[in-house]
């Protein structure tokens, strides 16, 4: 039972700063799943990571994947509750004064500053990414032909995701 309550502790926290997209958190994400509570390895991480993108919200799925491993059936969904209950209140207590609140200087200056913020995140968590799963010029060529696809054709990312785990499977250069 302790072990469940630490699970939704760590996940409400988790959940409590889901600001901006959840690849902002994969470092701490890293962090928490697999230095701190060793929850899961570097490997089952990253396996989880990847699986997960091909799914509705991915880190979402991540933090199921985790809990299951950590609790079984119990762990995953206290887990996914806990990671989706503080945004769920957010979103209940604010979607109906949303005009109100858009229209506030504060509200605006404040989400213009934190927008840049994110753009880093982002940056810092491809950086932590790429420095523990980049190792061979399959690798690095994966790398570029995923950003190029991404960035200048209109194709699913899931349609990379696959192409990519085809290419793995069959090419060990």
């Amino acid at each position: 039972m302790a072990g469940i309550v630490k699970l939704a502790w760590v996940f409400l926290k988790i959940g409590l700063i889901f600001f901006g997209g959840g690849y902002v958190l994969i470092p701490l994400l890293h962090r928490i799943m697999v230095d701190q509570f060793h929850w899961l390895t570097l490997k089952e991480f990253l396996d989880g990571l990847a699986l997960s993108q091909l799914t509705p919200g991915p880190l979402a799925m991540l933090a199921t994947f985790t809990g299951y491993k950590a609790g079984g059936l119990a762990g995953a969904l206290v887990a996914t509750v806990f990671i989706f209950l503080p945004c769920t209140v957010l979103m209940l207590a604010i979607s109906n004064r949303y005009e109100k609140f858009r229209n506030i200087d504060l509200i605006k200056n404040t989400l213009d500053g934190i927008l840049p913020a994110i753009v880093g995140l982002v940056a810092a968590a491809a950086y932590s990414l790429g420095k523990t799963s980049l190792f061979t010029a399959r690798d690095f060529v994966l790398l570029v032909a995923g950003f190029l696809i991404l960035q200048f054709t209109r194709v699913s990312p899931m349609f990379v995701i696959l192409g990519a785990g085809a290419v793995g499977l069959v090419f060990h250069f």
